[in-house]
């Protein structure tokens, strides 16, 4: 059995970690590269780094605080927010991430999906999905969660997994900083459907919450902010939870 990964994120923006709920009311967290370092030290299996607004802003990513950020960790780090092209790709993972987030472009162009894994291997394309429940489905939200799509997040999963992502990055909209728990429903939905790994993202507000989603909804990874930011728990204490209760997590 796989080693299930915690992974802390960090929403940037104007050189801040920030952080809301269901995208809103954006608080400070801190500076990226201080609070980096500090899950770096804590065990975090790896790190996500989101420009949330640069998208938005119609903007590249900052390219020297992910320069700042690879130069104070030792861990696999993933980059999204603003990357356009194959020369925003390679910018990146040249300024020292692993593996790139595609989300607003890869729904735009879904065939820089299969150029940039054909170029730099599946392994660094991690395919975003920002989804919000509509009915009795789930839709595509774009621009950090400012723009719907018409787009259903299982298609668009399975679509995107087809092109060549390596890995689904998928956030529930409807949960996110609640803390009332991952959108089991939603994750199992796309982890049957697709055969790359997911990361949960969105909801976590207690050690339980790691284990169900794990348990329950089959993900690989569970993504986590607040919880963490804010000192509530920290990664060590999740990992031991888990461990207790028979999950394989990495030591």
């Amino acid at each position: 059995m796989l080693s299930k990964r915690i992974i802390p994120c960090l929403d940037i923006k104007d050189g801040r970690v920030v952080k809301g709920v269901k995208f809103l009311g954006l608080r400070d967290a801190g500076d990226p590269v201080e609070v980096a370092r500090a899950y770096d030290a804590q065990g975090a299996d790896e790190l996500v780094f989101l420009d949330i607004t640069a998208s938005f802003e119609n903007r590249k990513t900052l390219v020297s605080l992910v320069e700042r950020i690879a130069r104070n960790i030792f861990m696999p780090f993933t980059v999204g927010g603003g990357i356009g092209d194959i020369e925003d790709i390679r910018n990146i993972l040249n300024a020292g991430a692993e593996k790139v987030s595609l989300n607003t472009q890869a729904v735009k162009l879904p065939e820089l999906i299969s150029a940039s894994a054909k170029r730099f291997g599946s392994q660094c394309i991690v395919v975003a999905i920002d989804a919000k429940r509509k009915g009795d489905s789930w839709e595509v939200f774009i621009n950090g969660g400012r723009t719907p799509t018409g787009i259903d997040a299982l298609v668009w999963a399975e679509k995107a997994a087809r092109l060549g992502a390596g890995e689904i990055l998928l956030t529930s909209m409807d949960y996110d900083g609640t803390k009332d728990g991952y959108d089991l429903e939603l994750t199992k939905e796309v982890t049957q459907k697709v055969n790359i790994p997911v990361i949960a993202s969105g909801g976590a507000g207690k050690l339980e919450d790691f284990y169900d989603v794990f348990t329950q909804a089959n993900a690989d990874a569970a993504l986590a902010a607040s919880l963490f930011h804010y000192q509530e728990y920290s990664v060590k204490q999740v990992k031991e939870y888990l461990k207790e209760r028979g999950v394989a997590v990495r030591s």
